[in-house]
């Protein structure tokens, strides 16, 4: 498996593919080898790390950025003070940062620098590190750093950190040094506030020394389970006795993008068969009120992967694990962090949304802090239908609760764009609404608009095209295109780039003679294609579809039961559009967009009825 992935990664790090602006793609490679030992008494740990980083950029770079997350955990950090002058400060943070003592806080401090043995000189501000070089890195060429570090887990706060509110000892997530992304737009080192990364594929070689007590679960391959036990081994083997009371854990894990790790002294440790040949891991505490949910947990698991696999693409890994651990749900490579003490459907819907997330952010992994809608809505959109699948939930629009959020929020005055970097939201409720709610809406709505067969084909050609390949949203849109043969840079545009509005009505609808002429208006400044659902008084029912000129392209009939009449195209610019009705039937009455997957913001005027 390994060696297949590793020839994937170099497949798409050397030819010709295109993403990024239309330009010849090209990636940066690292190669992480990471050694950590931690005193568990004091929460601290010593690291060690040995980065192989090759230029594949047309660039010549003359420094590098490093991330030093666990900095964010510190009274007078940006994500402190963020926190303390923002209107609405995530509840699980608010002030907390500001009142942590020494021992509490977070800290990672570089004490040795070398590029190819040669001391460099940097420079550390709050949670980024830039690095001199010595010497530049050419185009093609690789070099290697080391860095000698100690570091000091805070206590848990924001995703990482120890003793958290479920008494998981060690969250270790955003835990090490870690490269920043360069990519087609330059350096992305941005400051850890609290929102979403981006970050270098590569291989990860990490060893952990711990307490034996402690069990450890998270990214990548155990190397040596015979050496640690903890459920790893096979039944009857005996783990090695430890050395000097510790245990070293050994990981390999290929081409993923960050590498992440829980430990605790009282983990169960299971494991359950998952599709193809996949082995799902469960960390949970041992606990009898969490334990049922927990067990019933791991067969839902595997179906939720198996939907995953057949709507979107293969999961490309031999394993999976989610581990009770962090302040809520977050994804990471190979595994996922959630709080567990839950009802058995939250403990489902988290692990639902966070598992979705190993496809629409760590394989394709699009730029979360740039474009956070393509991660977190692409996920919420195929968890929902998941769910709705997997827990048997019967619900006619899975996706209602995300067109509810966002309307309030289009409707409220306080909506910025899409295109809005994720730190920079006025509010957290207005990055959460655009980045889920928005962001699901987006594909829902877009099923609406080429039909729900084509949206499933574009979500499997998206994955296709793009796993691995840091794909934008200019590459998702134009997948849409290929697929549906629709143009649809307009609605790429307006919903993302913009903070225009879907509202259209019916504006009068008038019999004459055995004719019904009706008048449609289109108020708000996005443009949308038209399905007007008509009932007669006869009891049957008619579809009108209205395509939008600019789309160049007709939907398939989405209810081949009902009759479909196809209209002229609506331009744009026209704020209203008449047709007649000429069958010599009385209309009941009708409904502009009666499945309501059109996002429109006042649905009181699309609806007309007979008097």
């Amino acid at each position: 498996m390994k060696h297949f992935l590793i020839g994937l990664f170099l497949t798409v790090s050397f030819f010709s593919a295109f993403a990024q602006n239309n330009t010849s793609y090209w990636q940066q490679e690292v190669d992480y080898k990471i050694d950590v030992q931690m005193d568990v008494k004091k929460n601290q740990y010593k690291g060690t790390q040995e980065l192989k980083y090759t230029n594949h950029s047309p660039d010549t770079l003359n420094k590098v950025f490093y991330h030093l997350y666990f900095n964010a955990f510190q009274p007078g950090s940006e994500m402190d003070v963020r926190s303390r002058t923002i209107a609405d400060p995530d509840g699980r943070v608010m002030d907390r940062i500001s009142k942590l003592s020494p021992s509490e806080i977070g800290y990672i401090k570089p004490s040795l620098f070398t590029q190819d043995g040669a001391a460099a000189k940097y420079v550390i501000k709050g949670t980024v590190m830039e690095v001199m070089l010595n010497e530049p890195i050419l185009p093609g060429e690789s070099t290697n750093f080391n860095m000698n570090w100690d570091a000091q887990v805070p206590l848990q706060i924001r995703r990482s950190g120890r003793d958290n509110a479920d008494g998981v000892a060690y969250t270790m997530t955003q835990w090490y040094p870690k490269i920043a992304e360069y990519d087609f737009e330059g350096w992305h080192a941005d400051p850890y506030i609290g929102r979403e990364f981006y970050s270098v594929w590569g291989d990860y070689d990490v060893t952990i020394t711990i307490d034996a007590a402690f069990t450890i679960g998270g990214s990548g391959y155990l190397q040596n389970p015979a050496s640690v036990g903890h459920g790893y081994t096979v039944p009857g083997q005996k783990p090695m006795h430890p050395v000097n009371g510790k245990y070293t854990w050994h990981f390999l894990a290929p081409d993923v993008h960050d590498f992440a790790w829980a430990a605790d002294d009282d983990y169960i440790h299971d494991t359950y068969p998952g599709p193809n040949g996949v082995t799902l891991h469960f960390f949970y505490k041992n606990d009898p009120e969490i334990t049922e949910n927990w067990k019933n947990l791991q067969p839902k698991t595997a179906a939720l992967m198996e939907f995953f696999n057949e709507n979107v693409g293969q999961y490309p890994y031999e394993q999976y694990s989610v581990i009770q651990g962090g302040d809520g749900g977050m994804e990471y490579a190979m595994c996922t962090m959630i709080t567990g003490d839950r009802n058995f459907g939250s403990l489902v819907g988290v692990t639902a949304h966070e598992l979705a997330h190993s496809w629409f952010q760590f394989v394709l992994a699009t730029n979360e802090s740039k474009h956070e809608w393509m991660d977190e809505g692409f996920t919420s959109y195929i968890s929902n239908e998941a769910m709705n699948y997997v827990m048997d939930e019967k619900k006619p629009n899975p996706h209602s609760g995300s067109y509810r959020s966002y309307l309030s929020m289009a409707n409220s005055g306080n909506e910025q764009p899409q295109t809005t970097h994720a730190d920079r939201y006025a509010t957290n409720r207005a990055f959460s609404v655009n980045a889920y709610s928005k962001g699901d809406v987006f594909l829902a709505q877009l099923g609406y608009v080429v039909g729900p067969e084509n949206l499933s084909k574009i979500l499997k050609r998206y994955y296709s095209d793009f796993k691995f390949k840091h794909p934008t949203p200019n590459d998702f849109i134009r997948t849409a295109e290929k697929v549906s043969s629709f143009e649809l840079d307009w609605y790429l545009t307006d919903w993302t780039q913009t903070t225009n509005k879907i509202d259209y009505s019916i504006k009068t609808v008038e019999n004459e003679g055995k004719n019904t002429k009706i008048t449609l208006e289109r108020i708000g400044l996005m443009p949308m294609p038209i399905d007007l659902y008509v009932t007669y008084e006869d009891g049957s029912q008619e579809l009108f579809y209205i395509p939008l000129r600019m789309m160049w392209g007709e939907k398939p009939n989405p209810f081949t039961e009902l009759k479909r009449t196809v209209l002229e195209d609506w331009p744009w610019a026209y704020p209203t559009y008449s047709f007649e009705i000429k069958n010599g039937k009385k209309v009941k009455n009708m409904m502009i967009d009666a499945t309501q997957r059109m996002a429109d913001v006042n649905i009181e005027d699309n609806i007309w009825e007979a008097k």
